[in-house]
């Protein structure tokens, strides 16, 4: 390149940067442009692909970041944000372009915390579930009066909402000892939904996720599971009632990991609400059916949380750039909780992975379940072909003591065995039911 050209480019170059990053609400045609422009500029650590389609046509795009884009590697857990569920709840669209964007140029600078992030997960940004429902916002903008214009889909439809009501049956399943995860769908699922939620569920059905954020707007708060108060099954009305999901310790510092790192989130006042850290379960809040949080947690593997980031559900342009740096921080460091806790994979004594193995922690009454090649289990651990033990932290120390039961597939032969860490400390003891080949767990620590 010629002398004179270079500082042209160079000029050039910091132009598009500067036009990548402006702060301005983006229609679809401009958010599509927005992530294809970020794959361009990363195209070895990013991926760009569709779960399916709106109503009225428009792509579900999904932009993933990984140093093997397209690859589930081992022991390398997947993440998942979603922005935009309620069309007219606009930060979170916006937020998640920037995130895009700043984990592609932090890769490109060669941050030390962002690359050892997309070496270590496998991370999936959606930033719109409700593109028609946005365009129909987008045309009143910040300034309408209209505080439900564009919430819905265009079927008129919540999304969240609409997701298979598990909680009713997970309610009753455990008046008769009936199963407290993977709760199978019932057989007119997908005509029941829309066109948004099936592509969703079919999505978190394909990709084993293990932690995952909605992003909405109108309050500012983390709101954890379960969104649905039990005793919603025998009322008409609304009921707030505390109601906690057997991994409670947990979904509590995941949410006060957000809240913390925001900006003001964590000092409770926010809105004309009061929330004692930032935090509230959601059914305590407000008790909704078939919302899309309990449904990954009830469904799949995933630990969700529900992310209320504003007041104003539709800012206007000049509070993005506030928005983003009050977010920043604590968008980074909730995906960094993945890795808190234990991974490993239940093989045979011949390393071959075994799916279907339910994996159960003493005193915490939801299990989890080893998926075939490629997957993971719970919040903090996966595998390659089928995986070992869920996140403990809340329970006890690393270095103490507990137990767990594997049940495998086949017919069982109960053994007991022991996991240690690399320094040979137990980890914990785990009851094995296996098929007639031996079964074992190898952990890998965090």
């Amino acid at each position: 390149m010629a002398g004179w050209l270079r500082p042209l480019a160079g000029t050039l170059l910091l132009l598009e940067v500067a036009a990548a990053v402006s702060f301005l609400h983006h229609r679809y045609e401009e958010m599509v442009r927005a992530l294809f422009r970020v794959q361009s500029e990363c195209p070895y650590v990013t991926r760009i692909y569709s779960i399916g389609r709106s109503v009225e046509g428009r792509h579900l795009y999904v932009l993933e970041f990984s140093d093997y884009p397209g690859i589930h590697e081992p022991l390398e857990p997947e993440f998942k944000y979603v922005g935009n569920m309620h069309g007219n709840e606009v930060l979170g669209r916006e937020l998640l372009l920037q995130l895009s964007e700043f984990l592609c140029e932090e890769y490109r600078r060669g941050s030390e915390r962002v690359t050892r992030l997309l070496h270590d997960t496998r991370i999936h940004i959606m930033p719109s579930m409700n593109p028609d429902g946005y365009e129909v916002a987008a045309k009143q903008g910040p300034d309408g009066i209209g505080y439900l214009t564009g919430r819905n889909n265009a079927n008129g439809v919540d999304l969240n909402r609409n997701f298979p009501d598990l909680n009713t049956f997970m309610y009753y399943s455990g008046e008769i000892s009936g199963p407290n995860h993977h709760i199978p769908l019932p057989d007119n699922w997908k005509s029941q939904v829309e066109p948004e939620t099936l592509a969703v569920i079919q999505w978190i059905g394909s990709y084993n996720f293990v932690l995952s954020a909605n992003l909405h707007g109108g309050a500012v708060v983390a709101n954890y599971p379960y969104d649905k108060s039990q005793d919603q099954r025998f009322r008409s009305h609304r009921r707030t009632a505390n109601t906690p999901t057997p991994d409670d310790k947990l979904f509590q510092k995941l949410a006060k990991t957000y809240s913390y790192a925001h900006g003001w989130m964590h000092r409770g006042w926010n809105c004309g609400d009061y929330f004692v850290d930032g935090i509230t379960n959601g059914a305590s809040w407000y008790s909704l059916s078939k919302g899309m949080q309990d449904f990954n947690y009830l469904y799949t593997n995933c630990f969700e949380i529900t992310l209320e980031l504003s007041c104003n559900k539709f800012p206007p342009k000049e509070d993005l750039e506030r928005q983003w740096m009050a977010n920043r921080e604590a968008l980074v460091a909730f995906i960094e909780e993945i890795h808190q806790g234990i991974k490993g994979m239940v093989t045979d004594k011949n390393n071959n992975g075994i799916a279907g193995a339910v994996i159960s922690v003493q005193g915490i009454s939801h299990d989890v379940t080893s998926g075939a090649f490629p997957a993971q289990t719970r919040h903090g651990e996966e595998g390659p072909r089928a995986e070992s033990l869920r996140h403990t932290h809340e329970q006890q120390n690393p270095s103490e003591e507990g137990s767990a039961q594997i049940c495998a597939p086949g017919d069982p032969e109960m053994r007991m065995t022991h996991l240690s860490e690399s320094r040979g400390k137990p980890l914990c003891k785990a009851w094995l039911k296996t098929p007639a080949s031996e079964l074992s767990i190898s952990p890998a620590l965090n």
